[in-house]
Order: structure tokens, then C-alpha cells, then sequence
């Protein structure tokens, strides 16, 4: 990007910051490589974000930056605008449930200009439970319909333009089996980042590169989302991509499984009572890979779950070690290790 584009994308940021601090907002931030602003209003624990690349030659900014200050206060008037998202570690008190591995779905209010999170305070203003938020942001996902049949296995790909949430309709039981004749056979999906989704047949030859491509979109992204696969089970409900050991693909996913696993424990907000150690990727498709926690002997640590954990010069099973940890309540999961075993 060139120099005078990104002094224009500041100016506008900087402006944006300005009626936000104006209308009473002191804390939006603006983050560069995304091109949005977040802030958290007045009331709310979670951050409004704020797309900019829409707000380019506006003239309105003072309007539009009043409008981002009134969030639907009756159930009546929220409802239409829900969509429920996938993400995955994110800080604070929103409104959550476990969809997949190390991924949760969360519920926002979808208005023209900005995405805001909703948090248990706002069900409980809507007098509106958890459940029914949740069932009504899916149904306002309509789900895609692709049309023709394809001869042989193929892949598609979904981007978002900001309005489809692609990679939401993930969370839509039998959706991905409907893409059955769309892809060519039994559909497996990549969602490496929030707005792009890859679809492709289990029999493809192209999904060993569908993995390679999922891992560097993820690793590259600003908005990472997961370099795993999915597919459908008999149900219809979205769930990972298994491969057995001995399957050529095996070792392949577990790559894909621990590279996020590394990521969500290292964006995981710290604790303030106690060191969080990290956890490592380690190995090669041809030894097996896996992953390390690192320990110091004796001193209380939040272990994230792994392969194995290390300490000074002694490597542990994470089974051998898990029936003397402690569960800390985290998400994603952390054990409180105090002393180590004899």
C-alpha cells in the first residue's frame, strides 16, 4: 500500500475517532492493517467495530457516527437484525456457546454501517432468552442455494462482501450436505478467516492443496478464523474433518487442529493471578506433529491442554499429568498446575 493511501485511510480514521470522542466515546482505537475503528459504548462490555473501507468519501460522517450510538432497545426492533458468527477466543462477557473445537458461536446485531456483539444484558433488557436470540439469528440466515451440478468434484468459494456471513452458514444443520451435487461429492469446508469459506468434494484431488491454502490464509489473516476442516454428520450439524491414523491426510490434520489450538491460547486474554505458559507446535508430517506446554518446575502455572508438557528437562504425557492439574475455568480450557508430581 502506498504512502499517500495510508495517510488518506488515517485522515479518516482520525476524523471517525473524533465525532466518536465528541459524542462521548473517549476509547475507539483505530487498527490499520483491518482499516476499522472499535470502541465500546457506553453500557457495553464488548467493542462496536467499525468497518471503514464503506465510510470512503462520505459525506455524512457526523450522521453516521450518531447512528452507530442507538442498538435496537426493543426485541421487536433487534430481531430482524441478528446473524449469528463463528469466532473464536474473544474477552469479556458476550453472549457465547460452544460450536467447534476451540470455536464458539456468538450472535451480533447487523446494521448497515457497523457489527456490534450481543452480551447477556442485552437479553435480559429484550426479556428474551438466550435460546430464542440464538434460534432467531439463524433463521435470519436464510442460507445460500447454489444451482446446476457439477460432473466432477470441484471447489467453490465463497467471499464475503461484508452481508452474506459465509462462514455462519456453517452453523445451519444441513447446509453443508446440500452442496453435496454443488461440489461433486461429499462436501468438506475451510473457513481460514471470517469472510471467506472453500468448499470442496472429500474425493477432490485438490483438498491436500485446500489445506495448504486454508493454513495460509489463516496464518495471514487479520481476521483468523480456522485452518480445519468440516464436514457434515449424520445429523446435518457441522463438525471437524477426522482422519485416522494411517489415512494420507492424518497427519495433515493434525496440523490443522494444533496450529489452532496454538493460536487461540495465544490471543487468550491473561490472568491476572496467575503466569499462563504457552504451548508450541511441534514436530513434522513425517515424524507426527504435536504439541508442548512449557512448565517451570514448581512455580503455578494456567497449562493449556497438549500433547505433552515439558519440564526443565522432562517431557510428560498430558494424560499422566492431567489427574494433578486443576481446572481454572478458562475458555479456552486452562489447568492450574501447582506442584509437580511425584
Amino acid at each position: 500500500m502506498g504512502l499517500l493511501r495510508r495517510i488518506a485511510r488515517a485522515r479518516l480514521a482520525g476524523r471517525v475517532i473524533r465525532l466518536l470522542r465528541r459524542a462521548g466515546i473517549p476509547g475507539a482505537r483505530y487498527h490499520s492493517r483491518a482499516f476499522e475503528i472499535r470502541f465500546t459504548a457506553p453500557g457495553d462490555s464488548e467493542p462496536t467495530i467499525v468497518p471503514l473501507t464503506p465510510l470512503i468519501g462520505r459525506k455524512d460522517l457526523g450522521s453516521f457516527v450518531a447512528g452507530l450510538l442507538r442498538v435496537p432497545a426493543a426485541w421487536t426492533d433487534a430481531a430482524p437484525l441478528l446473524r449469528p458468527v463463528l469466532r473464536g477466543a474473544a474477552p469479556g462477557a458476550l453472549l457465547r456457546r460452544p460450536a467447534l473445537p476451540f470455536l464458539s458461536e456468538f450472535v451480533v446485531v447487523d446494521q448497515p454501517d457497523t457489527m456490534t456483539y450481543v452480551t447477556p444484558a442485552q437479553s435480559v433488557a429484550w426479556k428474551t432468552d438466550a435460546d430464542r436470540i440464538f434460534a432467531r439469528a439463524r433463521a435470519n440466515l436464510t442460507g445460500a442455494v447454489l444451482h446446476g451440478t457439477a460432473t466432477g468434484p470441484v471447489t467453490v468459494r465463497f467471499v464475503d462482501d461484508g452481508n452474506a456471513y459465509w462462514t455462519s452458514h456453517l452453523l445451519l444443520p444441513g447446509w453443508l450436505t446440500r452442496l453435496t451435487g454443488q461440489v461433486g461429492g461429499t462436501p468438506v469446508a475451510f473457513a481460514p478467516e471470517r469472510g471467506t469459506l472453500l468448499v470442496t468434494a472429500e474425493e477432490s484431488p485438490h483438498l491436500v492443496a485446500l489445506f495448504a491454502e486454508a493454513e495460509a490464509i489463516f496464518v495471514t489473516s487479520p481476521h483468523p478464523l480456522s485452518p480445519m476442516a468440516y464436514v457434515s454428520d449424520p445429523d446435518g450439524c457441522t463438525v471437524p474433518y477426522t482422519a485416522p491414523p494411517g489415512h494420507r491426510l492424518h497427519q495433515t490434520v493434525r496440523r490443522a487442529e494444533r496450529l489452532l489450538a496454538v493460536r487461540e491460547y495465544d490471543v487468550q486474554p491473561a490472568d491476572p493471578e496467575h503466569p499462563s505458559a504457552p504451548l508450541q507446535l511441534l514436530g513434522s508430517t513425517a515424524e507426527g506433529w504435536r504439541t508442548r506446554a512449557l512448565w517451570p518446575k514448581d512455580s503455578p502455572t494456567l497449562l493449556p491442554e497438549a500433547d505433552e508438557v515439558q519440564v526443565g528437562d522432562r517431557t510428560v504425557a498430558w494424560p499422566d499429568l492431567l489427574p494433578h492439574l486443576t481446572p481454572a475455568g478458562h475458555t479456552p480450557p486452562r489447568w492450574l498446575a501447582t506442584s509437580w508430581p511425584p
